[in-house]
This record gives C-alpha cells, sequence and structure tokens, in this order.
C-alpha cells in the first residue's frame, strides 16, 4: 500500500493551480522585495546616436534617462500647482507628493508603484478640480511611474500594474460611486495606459528577444569554434602519427636487421638489438592505440609521403595554376629539420595561401622561408583584393595537385589550426591585416640544434 503527498501544486483542478500560478507571479513582481534599492542604471552611450558625441559631452549624456524622469517629475509637479486648488505649503505638498512618486522610481520602482496608488484616494479627497478617483496631477502621476516601471521590469509586471490599477479603479468608481458634480476619470486612465503599456510590453519581448538570439549566436559561433579547433587538432594528431610512426618502424626494422651485418655478434650486442627492437614495437603499438582513436572509420592514411618545405615550390606552382601570383624566397642555409617542423611549416603555407584564394582574389602574395639560427621563419603576405569573393572550393594546394578537403563549417577558423601547430611546437605566431589594405601571417617556429637532421 503506498500513500501520495499531495501538494497545492500536484491536486485540485487545473485552474486551481493555474490561478495559484499567476498568483505566486503576482508575489514575485510586486510584493518579495517590493521596497528594494534598484538605481536607475546609466544609460549606454556607446551605441545609437549618442556615440557621436564629443567625449567630454558623451560623458553626461549617460544620465540621458535620469533627466528625463527629473523632466516628468517637475511636469507633474506643475500640473498640480496649477489645478489643485492649493496654494502655499499646503499646495506644494499636494503637487509635491505625486512628482516626489515619480522621482522615487530612480530608485525604488515598485515601491514607487504602490506608493502612486495608495495615494490616489488621499490625493483626489482633498482635491479641488472634479475629477475622480484621481486629480489631474495623480492621474499623470500614476500614468508616468507606470511606464517607468513597466521599462525597468518584466512584461509581466505591467500586465500585473494594469490589472490592480483597474481593480482599484472599479472599486472607486462604482462600490463608493461618484459625487455630485465630480468626472470619474478611471476610463481615460486605463485607456491611455493600457496603450501605454501595451507598447512598453512590445519594446521589452523585443529586446528580450533579440538578447536571446544574440546570446545563442554567441553559443553557436563559440561552439562552432571549438569543433573547428577539434578537427584542426584531429588533423595534427593524425598527421603527427604517421611521422612518429614511420621512425618507430624504421627503428625496429634497422634493430632486428643490425646484427645480421655484423660477423660473429657478441651475445651482448645481439641482446642490446633485441632489446631496442622489442621497446621500439611496444612504443610503435602504443602510439597507434592512443592516437589511433582519432581517425575517422573512413579515414585513410595517404600513400604518398607528407610533405615539407622541399615541397613549397610545387605548392606555389599548384597556386600559381589558380589564379594566385605568389613569388616565392628563400634566405639562410637550407637544411633539413623535423618532419614534424617541416610538415607543420609546409600546412602554414599551405593555409595562408589558401586564405588568399578564398578571401582576396586577385591580390598578389609573397612567401618568405627563412633559415635562421635555432629555427625557421615564415612570413605570407598579401596584398588587398582586385576581384569579387566568391565563397567557393578553391583548387588544392598540394604537391600532388588534387582538391582539398572541403572547409568545414567553421570556416574562417583556418587562422586558429595554424596557431594550434605553432603552439605545438612552441613558436610564436602573429596574423594581422597590413598598412596596405592586405594581410600578414608571420610564424617562427624554433628548432633546438641537436633536432637537426645532419
Amino acid at each position: 500500500m503506498t500513500s501520495t503527498t499531495r501538494t497545492s501544486e500536484t491536486s485540485g483542478s487545473p485552474e486551481l493551480r493555474l490561478t495559484m500560478k499567476a498568483l505566486g507571479g503576482l508575489r514575485a513582481d510586486l510584493l518579495d522585495d517590493a521596497n528594494a534599492y534598484r538605481p536607475l542604471p546609466r544609460m549606454n552611450v556607446e551605441r545609437g546616436l549618442t556615440r557621436f558625441l564629443p567625449e567630454r559631452i558623451r560623458i553626461y549624456a549617460g544620465l540621458l534617462p535620469h533627466a528625463l524622469v527629473i523632466g516628468l517629475a517637475v511636469i507633474v509637479f506643475g500640473i498640480g500647482y496649477t489645478t489643485g486648488g492649493h496654494y502655499g505649503l499646503r499646495g506644494l505638498l499636494f503637487a509635491g507628493f505625486p512628482a516626489a512618486t515619480v522621482l522615487l522610481t530612480l530608485v525604488r520602482p515598485v515601491f514607487a508603484f504602490w506608493v502612486s496608488l495608495v495615494s490616489t484616494p488621499f490625493l483626489a479627497y482633498v482635491g479641488f478640480s472634479g475629477m475622480w478617483p484621481w486629480e489631474p496631477n495623480s492621474l499623470a502621476g500614476h500614468l508616468v511611474v507606470l511606464t517607468i516601471v513597466a521599462l525597468r521590469t518584466r512584461p509581466r509586471t505591467a500586465a500585473w500594474m494594469w490589472l490592480i490599477t483597474a481593480g482599484y479603479a472599479f472599486f472607486a468608481s462604482f462600490l463608493f460611486g461618484v459625487g455630485v458634480g465630480l468626472t470619474n476619470d478611471a476610463p481615460q486612465l486605463l485607456f491611455f495606459s493600457a496603450l501605454i503599456l501595451l507598447v512598453v510590453t512590445v519594446r521589452q519581448v523585443r529586446r528580450e528577444a533579440a538578447a536571446e538570439v544574440t546570446a545563442q549566436q554567441s553559443v553557436t559561433a563559440v561552439e562552432r569554434s571549438k569543433r573547428t579547433l577539434l578537427e584542426e587538432r584531429t588533423t595534427i594528431a593524425r598527421e603527427l602519427h604517421d611521422v612518429v610512426a614511420h621512425h618507430m618502424s624504421v627503428v625496429a626494422i634497422q634493430a632486428e636487421a643490425a646484427p645480421y651485418r655484423v660477423e660473429n655478434p657478441p651475445p651482448e650486442l645481439e641482446q642490446a638489438f633485441a632489446t631496442i627492437r622489442e621497446n621500439a614495437v611496444a612504443a610503435l603499438t602504443e602510439l597507434r592505440r592512443v592516437l589511433g582513436v582519432v581517425r575517422a572509420e573512413d579515414y585513410e592514411a595517404p600513400d604518398a609521403p607528407q610533405p615539407t618545405l622541399a615541397d613549397l615550390d610545387g605548392l606555389v606552382g599548384n597556386v600559381r595554376e589558380a589564379g594566385l601570383d605568389v613569388e616565392l624566397t628563400v634566405t639562410g642555409q637550407v637544411r633539413e629539420l623535423p618532419q614534424g617542423v617541416e610538415l607543420s611549416a609546409y600546412r602554414i603555407v599551405q593555409e595562408a595561401l589558401s586564405n588568399v584564394l578564398r578571401h582576396a582574389p586577385g591580390a598578389g602574395a609573397k612567401v618568405e622561408v627563412s633559415h635562421v639560427l635555432g629555427g625557421i621563419g615564415l612570413r605570407i603576405v598579401n596584398g588587398p583584393a582586385r576581384g569579387l569573393v566568391k565563397p567557393t572550393r578553391h583548387p588544392a594546394t598540394t604537391p600532388e595537385g588534387g582538391l582539398r578537403r572541403p572547409p568545414s563549417m567553421g570556416a574562417g577558423h583556418g587562422i586558429t589550426g595554424m596557431r594550434e601547430r605553432v603552439a605545438m611546437l612552441n613558436g610564436e605566431m602573429t596574423a594581422e591585416p597590413t598598412d596596405e589594405g592586405g594581410y600578414a601571417v608571420t610564424a617562427y617556429i624554433p628548432v633546438p640544434r641537436e633536432e637537426v637532421v645532419e
């Protein structure tokens, strides 16, 4: 036998649950922390027309909303002082209270709404304008308070304020009745307040929707960047696997064949080479187990050797056939570098030239490869575009002359891949526009002397 605990949210009819939820919204919007201190923030002056103002004036332009509220309070005060029928201190109090309520919205907006509503019957009682239940100044002040509070809160709060105001108007107009010679101004206030709050609510909803769309676009851009970065790292891992696996295989084969090249080798030498071979095979197996997981099911290792800096002439030739005027300059003492460095340098040049084809059609490009002491420097610079940018696949820049893999959905993150390769080798890289309207990619990859292939 089981028992179920029934709460107000799970018991009763759907209408009751809906009512309880609505009352909970009313409590959250207008009752909880109604007297909370919420100062009106400064306006953002970096957008809209204010961004064109001089710097000295723009500092004070952020206080424009505060000045507008103060101006409306002065207008409400003037209406009360000229129509209230009171002068002197009593007139100042009668006209000043609704104006002070308007000013209260600058720091305590929800509390200002309740003060405006509760003070209405008292102001109507001491007024002499012949209007009921709002005096002209309290009517104007209440409209201003409703508008400001609706602008500073969520759209649901505007609906609650109008319903509460309508409830008071019905109570004051029909239950108390309209006195002799008094004019009921509740319909006018409810009509104009409904129009104003409707406009404010639509604006709030559109602003929230725009903010949500912007947030979603930011999340999408971040996810796309992460995916592109992951794809590039996967490519680097594949190439690294191929490079290291090749060398480990060579070590294993040479260690196995070495004892046969020596006549009557001592047992210690045979055992040493056997140990070297076993370690190489074990390392190769572990490497394939760890890095092999990055290969897609349909991935096939390239038949041709991985490209090196010696293949840059073929790369430049293929790019020229694609219509790009490119000049290759090699300086310094050319020497063979570690295969990982050669491959990464080649890929950086390849990606930079591909970006020129995509984003700067008709521009000329220069590729500078500098073999310097302690490393290798790369500089790929292009001039401004002289043709229409077409989002089409460009001819490959591989030594074999085939097509490159199509750009991913994160196209435009090729520079991210370059940075990954340079960072992997503890190098430095910059990518920035030039003064002539083009773009320059500069990279330096350090190569310790003991790693240079003699």
